[in-house]
């Protein structure tokens, strides 16, 4: 019976020891993929911030930083009275930014400087107040009688500085493939945002060059991006039959879209009133550009790339109906950060099975 019993462990324990090897690594890549929901559902959660209260205030009011309280829009009196200008940090063509304080806090005052253009300066402050989120940049306060506009401050500036803001030390451990795709999922949100607004679907104008583009945009000191400048965003509205033209002059460059072009040749003087107009989808073109200048070129990022070429491709589309939705953009990136870091988290772990 001993000798029985001695055999059957001889005969078996070799067979159970692969069992169980399965089983601790069953055990270990499920434990993985719940670490992954847990990490994807906190960033997802980031995303999914209620768009049209980031500050959890009601419409009209705002809060800045560890504020508790919701402290309504400034006015101009407010404005004048409370608010101290400490220098100029940029100046367009519409209007001058000044850095200023508000309280001991830093914020941003706009004002009109070339009094043609009011009606670009009053859009865009009718666009602000109608689209806060959080996608938009927090508005603080504005007086229209003296065309001035008051907002959040962002010390790490627009987006053109955001290589170099990735070299600074304290931001080193931010160039990662996966930030910066994070990054690109924010931007795309925005264009999202943009072209499902609670006023409608909405056309981000100010965009004929990679460099104009990154100007319109802030990034968050938790490396969120925030679209700042809305002097240019004009409504299409199918239905009515009504599309737009980004400006009245000729646009020219591969990265404009295609329908942005003048489409009759060299040879035809441009004339406004013979442009055809085009819908939102320019807004996809564009895109894939700003994605590349997102990613970067460090360690990882060309297999993103890789990843977003069919969805980039389509972006490409010469018939604008061709083109994805931004949404249909969103889903993909979100799906690639997914599969992407599932891969980094994981890896070898399919040929472990």
């Amino acid at each position: 019976m001993e000798k029985r019993s001695r055999f059957v462990r001889r005969e078996f324990l070799p067979r159970e020891v692969p069992s169980i090897s399965l089983a601790l690594l069953l055990a270990v890549v499920l434990l993985l993929n719940a670490l992954l929901y847990l990490y994807l559902s906190k960033f997802y959660n980031s995303l999914g911030r209620v768009e049209t209260d980031p500050g959890l205030c009601p419409f009209g009011h705002f809060k800045l930083g560890t504020a508790k309280n919701c402290s309504p829009w400034l006015s101009c009196e407010a404005i004048n009275r409370e608010v101290r200008k400490l220098k100029c940090v940029g100046e367009g063509a519409v209007k001058k930014v000044f850095l200023s304080e508000w309280k001991e806090k830093k914020v941003v005052l706009s004002q009109l400087t070339n009094s043609e253009l009011k009606e670009d300066f009053l859009h865009g402050l009718k666009m602000l107040k109608a689209l806060q989120s959080k996608h938009v940049v927090r508005l603080l306060g504005y007086c229209e009688q003296q065309f001035t506009i008051l907002t959040e401050y962002h010390p790490l500036g627009s987006l053109r500085g955001l290589n170099e803001t990735l070299h600074i030390p304290k931001y080193k451990g931010m160039n990662t493939w996966h930030r910066r795709l994070m990054l690109a999922i924010d931007y795309v949100s925005v264009i999202r945002y943009l072209h499902s607004s609670p006023l409608g679907t909405l056309v981000m104008c100010d965009s004929n060059d990679l460099d104009k583009v990154l100007s319109q945009y802030l990034l968050t000191s938790d490396f969120h991006v925030l679209v700042n400048d809305l002097d240019a965003l004009p409504l299409v509205n199918r239905s009515a039959g009504r599309l737009v033209k980004c400006g009245h002059r000729e646009l020219r460059g591969e990265f404009v879209a295609p329908e942005q072009r003048w489409p009759y040749g060299e040879d035809v003087p441009f004339e406004d009133d013979l442009m055809p107009p085009y819908d939102e989808k320019t807004d996809i073109w564009k895109i894939p550009d700003v994605s590349d200048f997102f990613l970067g070129h460090i360690e990882g990022s060309d297999i993103v790339r890789l990843h977003l070429f069919d969805i980039h491709a389509a972006c490409k589309k010469k018939d604008p109906a061709e083109r994805p939705s931004a949404q249909e953009i969103l889903d993909t990136y979100r799906k690639v950060l997914t599969l992407l870091i599932r891969e980094a988290t994981m890896p070898g772990a399919r040929e472990m099975l």
